[in-house]
């Protein structure tokens, strides 16, 4: 994990990729409850006019999660706050590739407190998948 004193406001964090199958979507039902017809059956999900299969809207708010604790060498306690808006689905296709997220994220402020304000970005493909996505970060 950085250490406070060495991080500076516009120290960007180097992005990383969380591929999702279809796979991930159903182990994700399993645990979250969450069996809507839209995660696991591409028949539904284009009658009702989605594309294909979608990721559940927190599993993708997940992957940023999962971003922000790597950063902080794999403490979840590190993170004090974590808030995101969805802006677009993550279509996940049957096939050997299925999705990726990829998250990067910047540091915007220093709060004090050995605290910094996290802005991530997170995409699938071309498309934007979080908006106002923000982590608040205790760092040693």
């Amino acid at each position: 994990m950085p250490n406070y004193e060495d991080i500076e406001v516009g120290t960007t964090i180097p992005s990383r990729s969380y591929p999702l199958k279809r796979v991930d979507l159903v182990k994700y039902a399993g645990a979250s409850g969450d069996f809507n017809i839209i995660h696991w059956n591409e028949r539904a999900a284009r009658q009702v006019g989605l594309p294909d299969v979608i990721a559940h809207g927190m599993l993708t708010m997940a992957q940023g999660g999962k971003f922000v604790t790597e950063w902080a060498d794999g403490d979840p306690a590190a993170i004090l706050d974590y808030s995101v808006r969805f802006s677009a689905m993550v279509p996940v296709p049957d096939d050997d590739e299925g999705a990726t997220v990829e998250v990067s994220g910047k540091v915007i402020k220093k709060l004090g407190d050995n605290q910094v304000e996290v802005d991530l970005a997170a995409r699938s493909g071309d498309t934007k998948v979080l908006s106002r996505s923000r982590a608040v970060v205790r760092l040693p």
